[in-house]
């Protein structure tokens, strides 16, 4: 092990850590540094898929774009996708291993913690620095003796350790102190300086705290990071959706669009580039009540579709999506979603559910069966569809991925995109279907929407059937802008100097 190593631990889940090392990953980038993220295990359903095919946690790879490099699997080797009924199915570096409850998944630490300490390894002899965050507490006592991705890995790097809380849930002080009680010596010596993040208001207002606060722990306190609302980094997770449930636009936006929120829904970070479009109103939509009159629906994807489907028949959205789609609305359907437009979907090993055979919603002329193999690639292709809501889109490039368990079977229907190369390999395949009309779309190409060309096509088309005129005019912020936003927020509220002192690196 050669490389510098900077841990970033919270006092608890969704304190901000994912972002803090995205903002950290590219503050050192700037600064000369040749730095990796690694997070031992990820518990996530939005996820992506490596160059090769791998998958991992989204974060990870969010992490890896702020560093400037190529994720790899070996950024995340353990990922955890919860399904319905308690348990997970673990990707062990980039794979799926197998579906199993909490208590199997923890006998397998021992065997985990060498895929974990492997891949930590080759990032540290390949990097000069490697930001590791860690998941949820190191705190939960309940778990210490099973811990393969808080202060064991932290030990075993010998990394000094920043410990974050989120000072808008408040107790912020109780949870830093209760934290460190609660932490053995020898990690808590590994604790090397505090954030507080997520601040909201004056911060000389904090000043009196902070100051007891390095007295009473005799750690320094390196800086309070506030609240922003301008900056656009994809989330590890779903919890941002439960603010997103509001509209991020008012009922005077020209478009209105709603994604059905499912209980397992997955990769929802495909749709954050329709936030912003300024003349989209995008809602994510919890109840048929909520549904009101949207210009589109979309299905997204979930990693249970059998759960999720008779979610959306026992709520009555399913109706209403059927109702909506015979009377013109547009519906795309993304993979899980895809596979829920359907007639019917077959399951005859068990693969997901302990159903045989669920009859889908009717809109599309497929049938989907479960496969025990999962397919995970990258791929690129065109638009070969014509009509309906890819009438303009006809002939259009596009990138994307995809991460599905079924294989859909498409009748006597020309399959409305064309993959021209899947996982670095040249192939002409075809994935998709829509309807005789071409105004109900499935496709297993999650990202599509990142494709600004595709993406506003086909919103044209939409404003064009209700009569009204898009200003689509300029790109949307890339990433590199929001990445870089994002350092200069951190790096402008932390001790840049303190953190460098602490990982032993360069001088500022």
């Amino acid at each position: 092990m050669s490389a510098k190593t900077l841990m970033v631990q919270g006092t608890a889940s969704n304190v901000g850590k994912s972002i803090l090392v995205a903002a950290l990953c590219r503050i050192m980038r700037q600064d000369g540094w040749d730095v990796a993220p690694f997070k031992a295990q990820n518990m996530s359903l939005n996820s992506f898929v490596t160059r090769d095919g791998g998958e991992m946690g989204r974060a990870q790879v969010v992490q890896a774009e702020a560093a400037c490099i190529e994720p790899t699997v070996d950024m995340n080797p353990i990922l955890l996708k919860p399904e319905a009924d308690n348990r997970s199915q673990v990707v062990v570096r980039g794979k799926a291993l197998k579906t199993q409850s909490a208590r199997e998944y923890y006998s397998l630490k021992k065997h985990l913690w060498g895929v974990v300490t492997e891949s930590l390894d080759r990032l540290l002899s390949g990097y000069e620095l490697v930001i590791i965050e860690g998941a949820g507490s190191p705190a939960e006592i309940n778990l210490r003796d099973k811990d393969i991705v808080n202060m064991e890995v932290a030990l075993y790097a010998r990394s000094p350790v920043l410990l974050v809380t989120d000072i808008d849930r408040g107790g912020a002080f109780a949870s830093l102190v209760g934290t460190l009680e609660l932490l053995q010596p020898a990690e808590r010596s590994l604790v090397k300086a505090m954030v507080m993040n997520k601040f909201r208001g004056d911060v000389s207002l904090l000043t009196p705290g902070l100051k007891w606060l390095e007295e009473k722990t005799g750690i320094p306190v390196a800086g309070v990071v506030p609240y922003y609302h301008d900056i656009r980094i994809a989330e590890e997770d779903s919890v941002p959706l439960e603010w997103k449930t509001r509209p991020n636009r008012t009922e005077s936006s020209l478009l209105d669009i709603a994604v059905i929120l499912l209980p397992h829904m997955s990769n929802f970070d495909d749709f954050d580039p329709l936030e912003q479009e300024h003349e989209v109103r995008l809602r994510y939509v919890r109840s048929r009540n909520d549904l009101g009159n949207p210009d589109l629906i979309i299905l997204p994807g979930t990693k249970s579709t059998v759960a999720d489907l008779a979610y959306l028949k026992q709520t009555g959205i399913a109706g209403d999506v059927v109702t909506f789609a015979s009377k013109g609305v547009p519906v795309i359907g993304i993979c899980g979603g895809y596979q829920m437009l359907g007639e019917f979907i077959l399951d005859p090993n068990h693969i997901e559910s302990s159903e045989t055979k669920v009859a889908g919603l009717g809109l599309l002329p497929v049938t989907t069966s479960f496969l025990p193999v999962k397919s995970t690639h990258q791929v690129k292709g065109y638009v070969q569809g014509s009509s309906g809501l890819l009438r303009e889109a006809c002939g259009l490039a596009f990138t994307g991925y995809e991460i599905h368990m079924g294989q859909t079977a498409v009748e006597n229907t020309a399959a409305p995109l064309v993959i021209e190369e899947r996982s670095r390999t040249i192939c002409r395949d075809v994935d998709g279907c829509t309807n005789a009309d071409g105004e109900v779309l499935g496709t297993y190409v999650h990202g599509i929407f990142h494709n600004q060309d595709l993406r506003r096509a086909i919103l044209r088309q939409i404003a064009d059937k209700k009569g009204v005129r898009l200003n689509l005019a300029g790109d949307v912020r890339s990433k590199e802008e929001e990445y870089d936003k994002l350092a200069y927020w951190v790096r402008n509220n932390l001790d840049m100097a303190l953190i460098n002192r602490i990982v032993g690196g360069r001088s500022l």
